[in-house]
């Protein structure tokens, strides 16, 4: 049996299609959706990400306000400029690219983003409302998983997930997420014991460790027709890869994501989503 690969390029511009379509319509209501980036520092992989974002705000129509910041740039100097974009009525979403230099604090940094404009989903706020099924701004890549089963139709509802991570950016979201549809989910991490064995028991396999020095999921380590979800990316032997043989678990899988093409393209296209989502909150507030 081959599975079917979830394509993420083709996902992610049926988002993106949707997102074009509310800009049109928000501009008739006098809203210019506009998402505002803060880098800091020269970090080369940051940068590419940076310039991919607003990349894509450009092919939907969302403007952008590009901030880059020196290295040394200090934790005050970094507040004052996230409290001037909080207080911008022009921008909608703000976006801080992580990580930031060691001298910053990124729990810090987050927390003093606005919860309206926290197109990330990181704030303390935001994440206490998605623990509670009332967040309306999500963490980009896992909304993006979520669109992924959404376009495939497949039901999560009593399903056994095994989720590899548990971070505040992908696993710990992922996590209420999947609890919202009625999946029975196991958070699993560096001290998880009998990890394979708990692979081998779920309906649907999340993967996001991004090592695959440390840990790579093979077709022996899932069941007939289990569901692979790979979040992870990283370079391994000279090749962009993540945690799963992918050729090797899709001849077992019912579907699985290819890397890179599987989640990555999605994650772009949910910050798409959650600024035109950030834009029509503004427009309801003083309603």
């Amino acid at each position: 049996m081959t599975g079917t690969k979830i394509d993420g390029k083709i996902i992610a511009q049926s988002v993106k299609d949707r997102v074009k379509k509310a800009v049109v319509e928000l501009n008739t209501q006098g809203i210019k959706p506009c998402l505002a980036t803060v880098l800091v520092g020269d970090n080369p992989a940051s940068a590419t990400y940076v310039r991919n974002k607003h990349k894509a705000c450009e092919e939907v129509g969302i403007t952008t306000k590009d901030h880059k910041l020196d290295a040394n740039t200090s934790q005050v100097q970094l507040n004052e400029i996230i409290e001037n974009l909080n207080n911008d009525n022009s921008v909608h979403g703000i976006l801080v690219q992580l990580p930031l230099p060691e001298q910053l604090d990124e729990f810090t940094t987050t927390s003093r983003i606005s919860p309206l404009k926290d197109v990330d989903g990181l704030t303390p706020h935001n994440a206490g409302l998605l623990a509670m099924k009332k967040a309306a701004l999500v963490a980009c890549t896992p909304s993006g998983v979520m669109e992924m089963f959404d376009f495939h139709g497949i039901e999560l509802e009593g399903k056994n997930v095994v989720l590899i991570n548990r971070s505040n950016l992908v696993g710990k979201p992922l996590y209420h997420l999947l609890l919202d549809k009625n999946a029975t989910v196991i958070t699993c991490h560096s001290k998880t014991k009998n990890l394979e064995e708990l692979c081998k028991s779920a309906d649907i396999v999340i993967t996001a460790v991004g090592d695959r020095n440390k840990f790579t999921l093979t077709s022996d380590m899932i069941k007939d027709g289990a569901i692979v979800i790979d979040v992870a990316i990283s370079r391994f032997k000279e090749k962009l890869v993540g945690d799963a043989d992918y050729e090797d678990v899709i001849q077992k899988a019912s579907f699985a994501t290819p890397v890179p093409g599987g989640v990555g393209p999605m994650t772009v296209a949910m910050l798409l989503k959650n600024t035109i989502t950030a834009a029509s909150l503004s427009s309801q507030i003083g309603k």
